[in-house]
């Protein structure tokens, strides 16, 4: 038997040493299979075991199912004691109905069942026809497209005279394939190209706005010797300026300035929109002359004893500052030394004089740190008039108020600079 199966395999095997093995099972193909194999009866035939010869004739109706006609042929003999002899021919001829698992590989296993008849004929003369059904599962090796090594198993059960006999068959052959179609392969869409981009639109910015400022003097005249104070506002500028003798300024403000003679003081403000200018125009007047000395004149007899009037105390006006300063400092800038200086002639000269000194701050940072910056600064505005003018302690308090009091916004950086100030008002008392 060995041999027979060697030289039914050896034509295929040499064409698969020389091919590159790529097929698969094709729609719509016909096969031609050839094999042999072995024989079993099972049980009560007392048949003994033999090679079996066949032909297998399929069509697929697609990859994965197609049918098989087979025919197939064992010559065997009864076993020992059996009483039946040499010489029995059994032929097995059905119709299979098959399973491709995997039809687009290489390895194809498959299910296979079918339904025929089994003709037996013994030396006795006593032939015997009976019904067969099968079972079993195989697999096809592909060597090329048109050739491919098959084996299989069955399990036949053939039945007559009300009982069922068991045979087994295994088998190794070749399957020649004509025909057929391959599945075309799924088209694979090509990606839809990518939009054009729109085109951002152009946003043209609108001119800068232009800037706008007042200066205001109160009171407009005075008498040589007294202070005015400057008021001052903006809108959509960066700096501003006042002269004569000021300079720079914030944005928006007042200070208290004592003009030596009359004067037009110019607020110049600049911007991104272009420049902004205003006047305000202060008069002083020379103090009026002194009255005449009276003339001496006799005593007059002594007046009668009466009690003295006290004479009414000397009247002072109250002294007024604005000093600002740099974000988180206390030190006082050299440009407000001149404020400082007629706040302390002014103490001097009304000693009875008393006031406060009042710290602010911007929003930036903590409430708690902003509280402890502006009583530093008020503090040091108060310890600069003790040092510098030989001031009474007691006639000055420090107050920080952090950032309670805002005089302007704190989102815009000259709105922050306004609220970084010091406010002092002393009085007579």
């Amino acid at each position: 038997m060995n041999k027979k199966v060697l030289f039914l395999l050896a034509p295929a095997l040499l064409l698969g040493v020389h091919t590159a093995a790529r097929a698969e099972v094709k729609a719509e193909s016909f096969s031609l299979s050839p094999y042999i194999g072995g024989y079993t009866f099972i049980g009560k035939d007392r048949l003994e075991t033999m090679p079996v010869y066949g032909l297998r004739a399929g069509y697929n109706l697609s990859r994965h199912f197609g049918l098989e006609a087979v025919f197939d042929y064992v010559n065997t003999e009864g076993k020992k004691n059996s009483g039946i002899g040499d010489g029995v021919d059994v032929y097995n001829y059905h119709l299979d109905a098959l399973f491709h698992l995997m039809p687009e590989s290489q390895l194809v296993p498959y299910l296979a069942m079918g339904f025929g008849g089994q003709s037996r004929k013994y030396p006795s003369g006593a032939d015997t026809d009976h019904s067969t059904f099968n079972y079993g599962l195989g697999a096809k090796y592909f060597l090329k497209d048109a050739l491919a090594i098959r084996g299989d198993v069955r399990h036949l059960m053939p039945m007559g005279d009300g009982e069922r006999v068991h045979n087994l068959e295994y088998t190794v052959g070749m399957d020649f394939i004509f025909g057929g179609v391959k599945e075309a392969p799924v088209a694979v869409a090509a990606p839809a190209p990518k939009p054009e981009p729109v085109p951002a639109p152009v946003v043209v910015p609108p001119p800068p706005a232009l800037p706008t400022d007042q200066l205001t003097i109160t009171p407009a005249s005075v008498t040589k010797g007294d202070r005015v104070t400057l008021t001052w506002t903006s809108s959509n500028a960066t700096s501003c300026a006042i002269e004569p003798g000021i300079g720079p300024v914030p944005t928006s403000g007042s200070m208290s300035v004592t003009p030596a003679q009359s004067a037009d003081y110019t607020l110049v403000c600049n911007g991104a929109g272009g420049t902004a200018k205003s006047l305000a125009k202060v008069d002083v007047v020379a103090p009026p002359p002194a009255p005449a000395p009276a003339p001496v004149v006799a005593p007059p007899p002594p007046p009668p004893v009466v009690v003295p009037v006290a004479e009414p105390a000397k009247l002072c006006k109250p002294a007024v500052i604005n000093i600002k300063f740099d974000t988180n400092k206390s030190d006082i800038k050299p440009q407000y030394h001149d404020e400082l200086k007629a706040v302390g002639a002014f103490l001097k000269e009304f000693p009875q004089a008393k006031g406060t000194i009042e710290g602010h701050t911007d929003n930036v940072g903590t409430k708690a740190a902003n509280m402890k910056l502006s009583q530093r600064r008020a503090e040091s505005v108060r310890n600069y008039l003790i040092k510098n003018f030989d001031v009474a302690p007691d006639r000055i308090k420090a107050v920080g108020y952090g950032p309670t009091k805002p005089v302007a916004s704190n989102k815009t950086a000259a709105g922050k600079q306004q609220n970084r100030r010091i406010e002092s008002n002393f009085s007579c008392e």
